[in-house]
Order: structure tokens, then sequence, then C-alpha cells
């Protein structure tokens, strides 16, 4: 444990780790992408946090994403950005799922996404480390979490996303502070701006995985549902998937909870989701490669996960394999009919990525590779009233005469 004349927190970082070659890199510096181009992982004294942090002190704090701190990377607590970030609920879904169906909504985190985890640690970071000016691309919800959190804590940002972003994303953004730009284009052309802009030194670039930290946020997924299934985790989990953080960040968190003693060895099927209109983490998968091409032609109502190319990729498809799930593609139409009968069946609004783990769920039931039996975690990654809905209703005029038993 680390305490020093500028640390008011315990704090157990010992160095950042490349994913791909293991080099080293200095903690409390600022860093981007590894020297071979890849992401940097935060790595922990996990024998010091053991020996200092019982698993019952994490169980008698407040359930919120901070009570996980031996585990984050923010060193002061004078550094800590928040916006009330709750343990979210894992919601039954018995009618749309099956009785062993658990959804994660993360659309009750502060700007209505689990993208607030990621860039609630990677803000938080960047305020330590003297970042003045932060610029990303985003397909919506990653770009309102940004510009919510630095906001708070007054660092300048700007903000490019594909031009068809959901609408309300976009206006999201700019009314909390960012400046927007939409772009004629896919995010990984909004974010090949940014890299541009990043290396003439306008900014800093806070793309998916080009920082340390968003991972260190979105493995709090993995930490809460360990506690939340009291410490044995589900069979398999469907998890949406674009540029793969919080897969890759749960799979971190499961290593890190058993070099604790708090979990044992057994982990859940991951099951990587994307859509058919864009599924380059499929396709690798199938093909049995480590790294996805880029691919073309991308769309899917589920913007989310419209991600042509994930700078990750390797570190997703390991983690899918190694806990023996896979990566599967569904059709927007079947993401359609699940969020409807989700909603219709369970009264629970998921948003089109959402729809498309449970799409993925019961494709997955089809195939033999969970059965009814198995308890499975899907995660909805915001809240569905952030997305356009069909107008099912009616008008009555009011000075007519009315059929009620009709109605």
């Amino acid at each position: 444990m680390n305490l020093n004349a500028t640390t008011d927190r315990a704090t157990f970082v010992t160095h950042l780790e490349c994913s791909l070659t293991g080099e080293r890199y200095a903690a409390d510096e600022l860093h981007g992408l590894s020297r071979v181009g890849r992401p940097l992982l935060v790595r922990y004294d996990l024998a010091m946090v053991r020996a200092t942090t019982p698993r019952a002190l994490i169980e008698a704090r407040p359930t919120d994403l901070w009570r996980w701190r031996e585990l984050l990377p923010v060193r002061r607590t004078a550094d800590v950005v928040s916006l009330g970030e709750i343990e979210t609920p894992l919601v039954p879904i018995p009618k749309s799922g099956g009785a062993n169906v658990l959804v994660k909504d993360e659309g009750r985190l502060p700007t209505g996404s689990f993208k607030a985890r990621g860039l609630v640690m990677a803000v938080a970071m960047a305020k330590a480390l003297g970042v003045r000016k932060i610029a990303m691309p985003t397909n919506g919800n990653a770009g309102a979490a940004l510009a919510a959190y630095a906001s708070r804590c007054g660092i300048e940002t700007i903000v490019l996303c594909p031009d068809d972003t959901p609408e309300i994303n976009v206006r999201e953004i700019a009314l909390q502070g960012a400046r927007v730009y939409r772009v004629n284009g896919l995010i990984d052309d909004c974010g090949a701006i940014v890299a541009k802009g990043a290396a003439a030194g306008h900014w800093f670039d806070f793309s998916t995985l080009k920082e340390p930290y968003r991972i260190e946020g979105k493995k709090t997924m993995g930490l809460e549902l360990a506690a939340q299934c009291r410490w044995v985790l589900p069979a398999a989990i469907f998890y949406p998937t674009g540029g793969g953080t919080g897969l890759i960040g749960m799979w971190k968190a499961f290593a890190e909870l058993e070099a604790l003693g708090w979990i044992g060895a057994a982990r859940p099927k991951m099951f990587a989701v994307q859509a058919s209109g864009c599924a380059p983490i499929v396709k690798a998968f199938d093909d049995g490669v480590e790294h996805a091409e880029r691919w073309e032609g991308a769309h899917t109502i589920a913007s989310g996960i419209r991600v042509p190319k994930a700078v990750g990729d390797f570190l997703i498809l390991r983690a899918v394999r190694e806990s023996g799930g896979i990566a599967m593609a569904v059709e927007d139409a079947a993401i359609e009919q699940a969020v409807q009968h989700c909603a219709r069946d369970d009264g629970l609004l998921l948003c089109p990525e959402g729809g498309a783990t449970l799409a993925a769920y019961h494709a997955a039931r089809a195939r033999g590779l969970v059965s009814a039996d198995d308890q499975c975690v899907l995660f909805n990654c915001a809240t569905g009233l952030k997305y356009p809905m069909t107008d099912a209703s009616k008008t009555l005029d009011r000075h007519a005469e009315i059929d009620l038993a009709a109605l």
C-alpha cells in the first residue's frame, strides 16, 4: 500500500502493462497506447490488497462504484469525480427471458448508460494527471458521459459523432458542456480525426482503450456482479460488444477477485454479442484468428455496437475463448422483437444493444449453448428512453361519444 504526502486514499497500483507484450510503464504518468499501439492495463499489488482488505470490509460499505477503491487507480480523494454511480440492479425477466435470466440494468447510472463507469474513472485520472482538453469519438452514450464528468471538473471537451447518431445523444452531449460535431462517417472515421488532432497536440485522445483507465471503471461491472451473486459467478454473460471495454474489464475483474481469494476459478461463458450488420469480432472468432478486420458498410439499429474496428479485438477474443463462450451476431429484426417482448411482457425497456443480448440468449438456447437451468446475465447498457420508439398510440375526441368498453 502506497501512502505519501499527496495521497489520502489507500492505493495499490504498481504499474501499467502493455496488453500484448507485457512491457511495463510507470504509474502516475500520462499514457495513451503502448509503444506497439496496444491498450495498457493497470496492475495492482493484489497480495497487499489481500493482506489488508478483507472481503467483509467491501461488503460493509455503501454499494456504489467507489466501494471498490482498493481495486481502482485514483490515488487522491480530491481527484474523485462523481455524479452518484450506484450499484445497478439485477432484474429478472421471467416471461421474455426465463426463470434464470437476469438483466443487469446499466441504464440506472448517471447519463443513463454504462459508459458512466468507464468515463468517471478515465476523467478522474485525467484530472489527477493534469489533462485540460479531451477529444473523443462516440456513437452517443460515451460522449454524453464524458461531457458530464469533464464539465463537472472543468476539463474542456470536444466530441465527434457519426451524423446519424441518435438525436437525443447529440443534444445531451452539447447541453452538458462539450463541443459536439456530426461527421459524415462511422465512429472509426471520427476516431481518425481525433487521433490526428492528438498527434498535433490539440488535445488528449480519449478513444476507447486508447487510455488505460476506462477499463478500470468498466471492470466494476464484474466486481459488482460477483458481490450481487454472493461470490459465485453466473453460468453465462451476454454482453453487447462494440469496443468491448466492459467485457475486457469484467474478465480482468474476475482474475483479480480470484487472486484475492474472493471467488473460485469457475468463470461464466462470455458471449460477445454483435449485430449482423457489424460483426467483426464474430467473423474473427469464427475464422479462428486473433485480430479482427475492419467491417465494411457497418449498419445496425443498435448504434452502440456499430464499431467496425476495435483496438482491443484480441483481448475480447481471448476472454471469449478462455471462457468457453462464443461471439455471435443477431439480426436487427430479432433485436427489435426482443425489445418489444421484454417491454410488453416484463415491463423492462431495453435499449437496442440490450435487446441484442436477449435475442442472442434465445439463439444460444436454440443452439444448446446454454440451458434453461443456467443462470444467465444479460447486460442492458443504457436506458431505452434514449432511443426512438414506435408510436403505437391512438386518439380520442373528447367531444364525441366514446365507447368506453371498446377501449
